[in-house]
């Protein structure tokens, strides 16, 4: 369920605003994205884990806040992360 390293390394890379930025909301967001997308299919396998569950909410719920923070300090960078990652708001 954990994002293998060369996809970890790749979704930083991608999403970073500077040369060793892992830190920046945009790479937050995309890794968020990932861990749940790939949760969420393991959920639909696994539909009485409810740990997991759990902790799907609560990533959910932190990638909210990221993205809450994005919009009201850069409207333009928030857009942005939304359309790249496929998110609808």
């Amino acid at each position: 369920m954990a994002i293998e390293t060369a996809r970890k390394a790749e979704l930083i890379s991608e999403y970073a605003t500077a040369d060793g930025d892992n830190g920046s909301p945009e790479v937050q967001v995309a890794l968020l994205t990932e861990n749940i997308r790939n949760l969420t299919e393991h959920l639909k396998v696994h539909k009485k884990d409810y740990g997991s569950q759990l902790g799907l909410v609560k990533m959910v719920g932190r990638r909210s806040k990221l993205l809450r923070y994005l919009r009201s300090k850069s409207p333009e960078r928030y857009r942005t992360i939304l359309g790249r990652l496929g998110l609808r708001r």
